[in-house]
């Protein structure tokens, strides 16, 4: 998984199709930018060579040798065993396309399964079905993406707000920015139970804004048809919030911005060839789980923006694990953390690939980016779930 892999993305895809079969699978953190090893039989072989995926084939001798290496305590290099493929749920409307989110673009490309669910089934309590979860860049505060002043009259904005009214009706909500609060407790009870969720873009910021703001309202008359809580900013509760505190909320309604949390004022002042964000390097053997989600062949990566394109450092809590951060612009693209039982990887920006998506853009295609950094880690999310949980260090 070095720079002589012909296609880093697709790799993935095999281990987790090995997984699949009830292989194991040995991941090799930071040894040749972070591979996979696994018994040879001629069924992978051949599908490697199917999806065009760079192979090696070893001697046991030669395996127990790299297995020995990296289990030198002088060496940065650890080894995870992959025991079983994760179950990945996609909370996204149905309607949704694949392209128009970065995780199921890159789950499409390397031949990940996964199921879509929204919010009628995180509601009937089906989230335990599934190892991982990842939010499609969705809007949990009810505002519809704050896209109100340049897209009100568009059609599919307006389907967009008949179908959640419609939905949250249905299921006994008042008003939209109740059922997605609702939602989002949920999801974080699954959570804290032992889930493991992901997501990029606005589905990062919001979700926080959305559990802070459960005892005010946030949204204005043309959201949810009544004015906001004049006093929402000193009723916003950061206890219940994942990543981010002490925030500031953007409560005009025809403002494409949702608070002080995101970086996109920042971002639009560096030019595209200068915004890179990189990558820490952590200690495999005492930080496993972050070495884990930081493997790649490149430690500094291509920024990219979204409507939330980068997270503001001082909005961060502070048991909140930074992984990956644009020092020039004092902003953090990469954050994980654990809550209760379970685990959560926030990733801002739209998609690693495009630097400055916009509405009714044409979706990236990955064949162009087989080898992309960025995608990277959003796949070593995907994996993460399979791993063995080692006895931590004392």
């Amino acid at each position: 998984m070095d720079d002589t892999q012909s296609n880093h993305l697709k790799a993935y895809g095999i281990t987790y199709w090995v997984l699949e079969n009830n292989i194991e699978v040995q991941w090799l953190l930071n040894y040749r930018g972070g591979s996979f090893m696994m018994d040879e039989y001629k069924t992978i072989v051949e599908e490697c060579v199917i999806r065009g995926v760079t192979y090696q084939v070893i001697a046991d001798v030669q395996a127990a040798g790299i297995i020995r290496d990296i289990a030198d305590p002088e060496v940065n290099m650890e080894t995870v065993k992959l025991e079983k493929a994760p179950k990945i749920a996609v909370y996204s409307p149905k309607s949704q396309m694949p392209w128009d989110d970065a995780v199921t673009l890159v789950m499409e490309y390397a031949e990940i399964p996964y199921e879509v669910i929204y919010d009628r089934e995180i509601i009937n309590m089906e989230l335990p079905k599934y190892d991982w979860l990842h939010l499609h860049h969705e809007d949990f505060t009810g505002q519809y993406g704050k896209f109100y002043r340049s897209y009100k009259n568009a059609a599919w904005y307006q389907q967009q707000v008949r179908d959640a009214e419609t939905e949250a009706a249905e299921m006994g909500f008042a008003k939209v920015s109740q059922l997605k609060l609702a939602v989002a407790q949920k999801i974080k009870e699954y959570t804290a139970g032992g889930g493991f969720l992901f997501t990029m873009c606005s589905g990062t910021d919001t979700y926080d804004i959305a559990l802070s703001a459960q005892n005010t309202d946030i949204c204005e008359s043309m959201y949810d048809g009544d004015p906001a809580d004049g006093a929402a900013q000193s009723k916003l509760d950061f206890d219940q919030t994942f990543a981010f505190q002490n925030f500031v909320l953007e409560m005009d309604p025809l403002v494409y911005e949702f608070s002080s949390i995101d970086a996109t004022d920042i971002h639009t002042k560096t030019q595209q060839t200068q915004d890179f964000f990189t990558l820490f390097d952590f200690s495999a053997k005492w930080d496993v789980v972050p070495t884990m989600l930081t493997q790649s062949h490149l430690s500094v990566i291509k920024g990219f923006m979204g409507q939330t394109t980068a997270f503001k450092k001082q909005y961060i809590k502070s048991d909140v694990l930074v992984m990956g951060e644009s020092k020039a612009q004092g902003s953090v693209k990469y954050i994980h953390g654990s809550f209760g039982k379970g685990q959560w990887t926030f990733y801002a920006g739209h998609d690693p690939e495009d630097y400055q998506h916009r509405v009714g853009d044409p979706p990236t295609d990955l064949n162009l980016h087989p080898n992309s950094a960025g995608y990277r880690l959003i796949l070593n999310n995907i994996l993460f779930p399979a791993a063995k949980k080692k006895k931590q260090k004392t």
